[in-house]
């Protein structure tokens, strides 16, 4: 039985994204998207606790037979840093281990249109990175981080569930805040850190309705704030946000929204046919025909502004999705799969299938 430090490191060598330890399955990795085999014993209750022992003390354990997952990260020198979520199923202990590169890619090298990029440049408002686990929003959000950290003067606050990549001080001040270690909560953590003078306020994850208000509260106040959340496309995005709050509120946040927001950025990382991923994206920039939708509760008409919002740096998902078809990056039927509209992008796919 080899070691968690050695599973890890072919883990980095596969290039695999994930690895899962589940009682009564072998050994997987996530490779371009798959989950494949990496050995073909499937594990026993006792391999997998022998795993994560070293990880689990009293207070982890005491969560776990509560009926809550855990989430941590790792690091191994000269390795990879990982982020772990374990949690039990049917009494047993099964364990995912996200890798983490060892160095924040600079933004430019992502992909990401400019005006993604000089986002980075604002002072104040809040930007919203979004798409399901996997899209890469994380390395996009810790990536803005870095360009800001390295181009300003700034202080910034991260709060983090867990903390996944390390910042340096360089031109910026980073002092990072993991949840449940150095703080109690991201709420707690929120209504907190406007007395601990922040330029910039980066939430890992924007979770709940308190989470959510206090983000907003803080971009209002003349900060700049960058959140996370998993939503798909701009209007799933504003929606989820609304929706969080009591309907007796909902039309200030709405309008408080409009003032905020200076952008969402939606992600999806998609397999091309070069044995790797593509991103595609969804960009809303918060022109004032944007903010009177969302302050008019005019969702419903979103996706007729984006399309024509190209001129301030705006595109649809399915647009960036057809552009990687036209580009023989991706298939027909991946395409249709991963489209927010299937049907109105085949009526636009007129190549055979690849």
């Amino acid at each position: 039985m080899k070691t968690l430090k050695e599973m890890l490191t072919i883990m980095v060598e596969k290039n695999a994204s994930d690895m899962h330890l589940t009682v009564g399955s072998p050994i997987r990795m996530r490779v371009n998207g798959k989950l494949e085999y990496e050995d073909s014993e499937s594990l026993s209750p006792t391999e997998v606790s022998n795993y994560l022992k070293e990880y689990l003390n009293d207070s982890r354990l005491n969560q776990l037979n509560n009926g809550k997952d855990i989430d941590f990260s790792i690091g191994i020198s000269g390795t990879s840093r990982f982020r772990v979520n374990i949690f039990k199923q049917r009494s047993n202990l099964v364990a995912t281990f996200r890798r983490l590169p060892n160095n924040i890619p600079k933004i430019d090298s992502l992909g990401l249109p400019d005006e993604v990029i000089n986002l980075t440049n604002l002072k104040k408002g809040l930007i919203l990175i979004t798409g399901g686990t996997g899209s890469g929003k994380s390395t996009t959000f810790a990536s803005m981080i870095e360009k800001i950290s390295n181009d300003k003067k700034s202080h910034i606050i991260t709060i983090e569930d867990p903390i996944e990549y390390l910042y340096s001080h360089k031109s910026s001040i980073v002092n990072q805040r993991e949840v449940g270690s150095d703080t109690e909560s991201f709420s707690s953590a929120l209504r907190g850190c406007l007395r601990q003078d922040p330029d910039v306020v980066a939430i890992g994850e924007l979770r709940d309705m308190e989470s959510m208000g206090a983000a907003l509260t803080i971009a209002e106040t003349g900060h700049l704030v960058l959140g996370t959340l998993h939503t798909n496309g701009a209007s799933g995005t504003i929606t989820r946000l609304i929706d969080a709050f009591p309907p007796e509120k909902q039309n200030i946040i709405r309008t408080n929204l409009s003032m905020s927001l200076k952008a969402i950025i939606s992600q999806q990382l998609i397999p091309n046919t070069n044995n790797n991923r593509s991103l595609a994206l969804e960009i809303l920039i918060n022109t004032p025909s944007i903010k009177s939708l969302i302050r008019e509760n005019n969702l419903h008409q979103l996706d007729n502004y984006l399309l024509s919002g190209s001129k301030d740096g705006m595109i649809r998902m399915d647009d960036s999705i057809l552009e990687l078809f036209n580009n023989n990056l991706i298939s027909k039927n991946t395409a249709l799969n991963f489209a927010f509209n299937p049907s109105e992008l085949e009526k636009r796919l007129n190549t055979p299938n690849i």
